[in-house]
């Protein structure tokens, strides 16, 4: 089956597919250069299927043995993917952003402060560290926060002025549409709000982009006003795990910020960002069952806020390394259930202003909403 004669419903269960068994290159060099650990989406390579940018994971254990295989390109650009030996559809892979090739006048590659994610957003870390993460007791098991600064690929701490001379580069030579600022957490009280407003302060006043902040909820309501004030557009607070039990044995020290703390700052946040504009990142295959998802993204839903399912994605060097992707059978019982929830709200990926879930690459969420 070609991109072609692929049906709406079938581009979004090939992406699941792809995203939950990963891909495995014959040419491992085409595209934008894949990162390995760090915050966000690691160890995947954007690729175009089906008229949409998605990460599909390439460097996991489950990757490597995927049934899934995209030979090399044509001279078009063009690579099938194939399984089993069986032509099931056709990718093309983002070529590098031109402003991965410059560097600040202090010799720091405009790449170590912030990366292209999917094809148009730019995406950055502030803060490369967080308080839990040096204590296997209180960090989050899947983080892999550390990996790419020990690695030399960022530095631990961008300031406004590079994320500004960054951000402006990305628009005018890559035409990005908007970007993300996540933070590892640096305090448990404004819990990465304060630098989250100097920094999208610093790029609003080199260039017209829409920002999404990430950060967990700050310990005073306030901040919301201030991160708005300060050029936020939009604001994803990030669950991860949706049960008291998966909380607390998957991330010790983040389920100490208790779900309703969570619940109460959601509509705190979306009484001052707006309904649909503030996200939580929900990762499905950890422990929570299709129905505890399901029913904790219903209330999510109510309130404004929209759920970003995405499968769990284990990242070598990981306590979770080993950890099973979620099988396609479990996304697909989670998916088209919650696309059709999200539409029938008309809470829309495509209506946010900026963040994942505008972005909406690393999950097939998007494809179940029309």
């Amino acid at each position: 089956m070609t991109l072609s004669t692929h049906t709406k419903v079938g581009v979004a269960e090939l992406i699941a597919d792809l995203q939950s068994l990963g891909l495995r290159l014959e040419d491992s060099d085409v595209g934008v250069t894949s990162r390995r650990g760090g915050a966000g989406p690691s160890d995947h390579k954007a690729v175009n299927l089906g008229g949409r940018t998605v990460m599909i994971p390439i460097a996991t254990a489950s990757a490597c043995n995927s049934p899934f295989v995209a030979g090399k390109p044509d001279r078009h650009g063009i690579s099938e993917i194939r399984r089993e030996g069986i032509v099931v559809s056709h990718i093309e892979f983002p070529r590098q952003p031109r402003f991965y090739g410059l560097k600040t006048a202090d010799g720091i590659a405009y790449s170590q402060i912030a990366t292209l994610h999917s094809s148009d957003v730019l995406a950055t870390t502030l803060l490369q560290s967080c308080i839990r993460y040096g204590n296997r007791k209180t960090a989050c098991q899947f983080c892999a926060i550390g990996q790419s600064l020990a690695a030399g690929n960022t530095i631990l701490r961008k300031t406004p002025k590079q994320l500004a001379e960054v951000a402006k580069a990305a628009v005018e030579l890559d035409g990005v549409k908007h970007m993300v600022m996540t933070t590892g957490t640096p305090n448990l009280s404004d819990r990465g709000a304060a630098i989250l407003c100097e920094s999208a302060q610093a790029v609003k006043a080199a260039v017209d982009l829409p920002i999404q902040g990430q950060c967990e909820p700050p310990d005073d309501d306030i901040w919301f006003e201030r991160m708005k004030a300060c050029g936020i557009d939009s604001l994803g607070m990030h669950l991860e795990a949706v049960t008291t039990a998966v909380r607390a044995r998957i991330m010790p020290g983040k389920a100490g910020v208790s779900m309703e703390r969570y619940m109460d700052a959601f509509d705190a946040a979306v009484a001052v960002f707006g309904r649909g504009q503030v996200s939580t990142y929900i990762l499905a295959g950890l422990g929570d069952t299709p129905e505890a998802i399901l029913s904790v993204s219903e209330q999510l839903i109510a309130k404004g806020v929209y759920p970003f399912v995405v499968p769990f994605v284990p990242i070598n060097g990981t306590p979770l390394q080993n950890h099973p992707a979620p099988t396609p059978a479990f996304m697909a019982k989670i998916l088209p259930q919650l696309g059709a929830m999200l539409k029938q709200a008309n809470l829309l990926s495509q209506n946010m202003k900026a963040g994942c879930a505008k972005c909406a690459a690393c999950s097939a969420l998007a494809s179940y909403e029309v």
